[in-house]
């Protein structure tokens, strides 16, 4: 899918507000005909963006967008992210593809955050759903002096995190299924993906994606093919995405820098009281092995412990599905 163009993201920020504005305003504003604001609005559902039409009063986002604001993402962040490496976008195919190219070309750590994702990714590379201004898309890179085996557990220590965060706001029942996804009441909220650049003895970069659903509704996400939920959908109203934003990426922020010294150990006791898996029957497809067992938690490394046949064994990656018969598969 193509990013959107200028005028698409003209017109969505003229719609932003949810008010009603006519085709006559909008066309003078975007020095257009009617016509051809017809044609753009058309064209705003392939980014996930709903258009409401009147012939009477004429077109309205409902609800309205709140749109990331910058300059208070900025102010937020004073201390923690220096001002040249934070970037905001409109639209970008991924906000970890596009730190993986910033590494590449030598411009060193950054964040970044976009309003929608034309090609966002989670975990193997599955389609991430990007509605334009409802939900946070946004990466985190950082240095390491070490190789990619010294990061071992960083998803689990970002999740649990966040899990705190999110708790501490208010969000009750958040949980973690092992190893990257963010869940509530058995839907998923949101997913951290790790993407890694560099030598296997060092030094590397980790770029650490987060996806978190906070403003979808209903209407946001028809194509997804499982089951979700939203900020929005459990605390009952629309939250300021920017100062959520500030939260989330000040958390990962911290965990991403103190990992080298302090690995996942300060994080095991958070990680096993939000963990959706300890004490649920699991089958884990891992290695070209198919695994029923049982999940006990994750070792000191971030493995999943399962314990199968009599053994317990300790999983490092896979694909992890509980069984119906314990109760709602997550």
């Amino acid at each position: 899918m193509s990013p959107p163009s200028a005028t698409s993201l003209a017109l969505l920020r003229l719609l932003a507000d949810g008010g009603w504005h006519s085709g006559v305003e909008l066309a003078q504003q975007l020095g257009l005909s009617r016509a051809a604001v017809w044609k753009q609005v058309q064209g705003l559902s392939r980014w996930g963006v709903a258009v409401h039409t009147q012939r009477a009063h004429g077109y309205r986002l409902s609800p309205a967008l709140d749109l990331l604001d910058s300059r208070r993402l900025r102010l937020a962040l004073t201390g923690i992210v220096a001002p040249d490496e934070l970037e905001v976008f409109d639209s970008l195919p991924s906000t970890n593809a596009h730190l993986i190219a910033r590494i590449g070309a030598g411009r060193g750590t950054g964040v970044c955050l976009a309003e929608h994702q034309s090609a966002g990714r989670g975990r193997r590379g599955r389609a991430w759903h990007s509605p334009f201004g409802r939900n946070l898309y946004l990466s985190v890179a950082q240095a390491y002096e070490a190789g990619p085996a010294a990061l071992a557990g960083l998803s689990l220590a970002i999740g649990a995190a966040l899990a705190q965060l999110l708790t501490a706001l208010g969000i009750a029942g958040v949980g973690l299924k092992w190893p990257n996804d963010l869940l509530c009441g058995g839907r998923k909220l949101g997913g951290i993906l790790i993407e890694l650049q560099g030598d296997t003895q060092g030094p590397c970069w980790a770029v650490a994606g987060i996806g978190l659903n906070v403003n979808m509704d209903v209407d946001d996400g028809p194509s997804i093919d499982q089951p979700w939920t939203s900020l929005l959908r459990l605390a009952g109203g629309s939250w300021d995405r920017t100062a959520l934003a500030a939260q989330v990426v000040s958390s990962v922020r911290q965990v991403m820098s103190a990992f080298p010294g302090d690995g996942l150990a300060p994080w095991l006791d958070a990680y096993a009281q939000f963990d959706l898996l300890a004490g649920c029957p699991v089958d884990v497809d891992w290695a070209g092995e198919h695994i029923c067992g049982v999940a006990r938690g994750i070792d000191a490394s971030g493995a999943l412990l399962v314990d199968c046949a009599g053994e317990r064994r300790a999983l490092w990656g896979g694909e992890v599905t509980v069984r119906a018969a314990h109760g709602s598969a997550v």
